[in-house]
């Protein structure tokens, strides 16, 4: 045992400074290598592997013949789909992406960065230059015009029914630069809340189990259908990563590939769950719902919704008191902050007009207010 975890520690050390980024789950070049440099991505390892008659498409080919007899559900997951995925590199780093369609591939917003154009390389080691045609930080997602896609580079599809918890999936992308890498588990989690960047969250995410490393943002979690689940954002703890779901990816895909932006909806207030120390101190039984703790000045929801004023200790613990709870938005009730996120990322745009369902002075009312459009970070 203590030969495995010396030869797993030197292998990782050889792998390159990704290691420091998987919180990200992309990774950079080290210091002082080219766009080019081989070592940047592990390609040297590459190089040597074809040059001796492994690693190349066709020996990968007879391989996978060879494996006809052994292979599992998740080799068929992994041949359905490997020829899709790609590398993505800029000069800052590099990630994993997929064909969406014949024209585009889909990645990552951190991925692509402040990019206009990026290099992909496809199975068997076809380059092609890509145009960043959108990108949307808020759901960390982009997309890559690209001509002329290789043939076996087949569009990906999107799952269409929501995922389920202990679903079997498998992570196709590369992660320190080692490119076709699978990795397989469960969908863990889903309607999770992932932070971003910008301030705001990401809703409506896929949690996983499955091994995500730096190189492996932008990559698909798939259904051992080969359909896309999610595309994976980050990992860094043990046996847990999120990736968007595919229902969020389709909506901000189909606007970033139509006009380079999708415009998320924004209600401008700070929300907190009725915990039952929450639901003491203002009365609530049972507890339900999200509390409204602040509303943004000149926001959507100023003159509509209703603050906290004033705080109580319950339990020796220090909670808000008054504001509205919001316990539904049109035909969706509110029970999390996950809840009112998703909706308002899948079923929802700025302008539109809402009916809110909230708790107010411990009645239950019904309030109108119209969507705001999510300002720019």
């Amino acid at each position: 045992m203590a030969d495995e975890g010396v030869g797993r520690r030197t292998i990782l050390r050889a792998l390159g400074t990704g290691l420091g980024l998987g919180a990200a789950g992309c990774s950079a070049r080290p210091p002082g290598t080219r766009s080019g440099d081989a070592a940047a991505t592990g390609e040297a390892a590459t190089a040597t592997a074809e040059s001796t008659g492994q690693g190349t498409a066709g020996t990968r080919r007879t391989g996978d013949a060879a494996a006809d007899d052994r292979g599992s559900v998740y080799t068929r997951a992994y041949r359905a789909v490997i020829d899709s995925v790609t590398l993505v590199r800029t000069d800052d780093g590099q990630g994993s992406g997929f064909v969406y369609d014949p024209a585009h591939v889909v990645t990552n917003a951190h991925v692509v960065g402040e990019a206009d154009a990026v290099d992909l390389r496809f199975r068997g080691g076809a380059w092609r230059r890509g145009r960043v045609r959108g990108v949307d930080v808020y759901s960390d997602l982009a997309v890559v015009a690209v001509e002329d896609v290789p043939a076996a580079a087949t569009p990906l599809a999107l799952q269409t029914g929501a995922p389920v918890v202990g679903q079997e999936v498998v992570v196709v992308g590369n992660p320190f630069g080692l490119d076709g890498t699978v990795t397989t588990g469960i969908v863990s989690g889903t309607n999770r809340s992932i932070p971003s960047p910008t301030g705001f969250s990401i809703p409506d995410a896929v949690q996983t189990d499955a091994a995500v490393n730096p190189g492996n943002s932008g990559g698909p979690i798939v259904s051992l259908d080969g359909e896309v689940v999610a595309v994976i954002n980050s990992g860094g703890g043990e046996n847990v990563a999120f990736g968007i779901s595919a229902a969020l990816t389709r909506r901000v895909v189909a606007s970033l590939i139509d006009r380079g932006e999708f415009d998320h909806s924004f209600v401008g207030v700070t929300l907190e769950p009725v915990t039952p120390a929450v639901a003491a101190a203002n009365g609530i039984d049972p507890p339900r719902g999200i509390l409204v703790v602040e509303v943004l000045d000149g926001g959507p929801a100023e003159g509509v919704l209703r603050p906290s004023d004033e705080t109580a200790t319950v339990d020796g613990e220090r909670v808000p008191v008054g504001g509205d709870v919001l316990l539904g938005i049109e035909f969706a009730d509110i029970d999390t902050v996950e809840d009112l996120g998703s909706y308002l990322a899948l079923h929802a745009q700025p302008g539109d007009v809402v009916d809110l369902g909230i708790l107010r002075d411990g009645r239950e009312r019904t309030v109108t207010m119209q969507l705001g459009e999510r300002p720019e970070v």
